[in-house]
C-alpha cells in the first residue's frame, strides 16, 4: 500500500527555520519525481517544490526566494523540504505527493494532477 506521511511542521516565530519530511511506504521511490504543495486560506492550493528521481533538478515556487531546499533520500524512502527564514506567507498546510510514473521536471510538475498520491500534510504557521 503507497503511503506517505509528512511530519515537521510547527508554529514558529518569523526569521526561524524548519525541516519538514515525508515518509513513505508502497513503492520504489528511486524511480518517481516527488513533490510538495501547499493549502492555505488565502491562496488556495499550490505547488511549492519538486524533485526529480534521482534528485538531481529541484524546482521552487518563486517566492521561495533561495531560502527553500527540497531534498530526498532514496534508501530511507524519505523527501524533505528546508525552509529558512520563515515568513508568514509561507505559512500553510504541507503536502507531499508522488508524482506519476511519467512525470519530470521539464513541463508541467506545477499541476497536481501530475501526482497521483498525497499524505495528509503537516501544518507550518508562522507568527510572533
Amino acid at each position: 500500500q503507497v503511503q506517505l506521511v509528512e511530519s515537521g511542521g510547527g508554529l514558529v516565530e518569523p526569521g526561524a527555520s524548519l525541516k519538514l519530511t515525508c515518509s513513505m511506504t508502497g513503492f520504489t521511490l528511486s524511480k518517481f519525481a516527488m513533490g510538495w504543495f501547499r493549502a492555505t486560506y488565502d491562496k488556495g492550493f499550490e505547488w511549492v517544490s519538486s524533485i526529480s528521481n534521482g534528485g538531481m533538478t529541484t524546482k521552487y515556487i518563486d517566492s521561495a526566494e533561495g531560502r527553500f531546499t527540497i531534498s530526498r533520500d532514496n534508501v530511507a524512502k524519505e523527501l524533505y523540504l528546508e525552509i529558512s527564514d520563515l515568513k508568514p506567507e509561507d505559512a500553510g498546510m504541507y503536502i507531499c505527493a508522488k508524482g506519476r510514473a511519467d512525470l519530470y521536471l521539464t513541463t508541467n510538475y506545477r499541476t497536481p494532477d501530475r501526482y497521483d498520491t498525497w499524505g495528509q500534510g503537516t501544518q507550518v504557521s508562522v507568527s510572533s
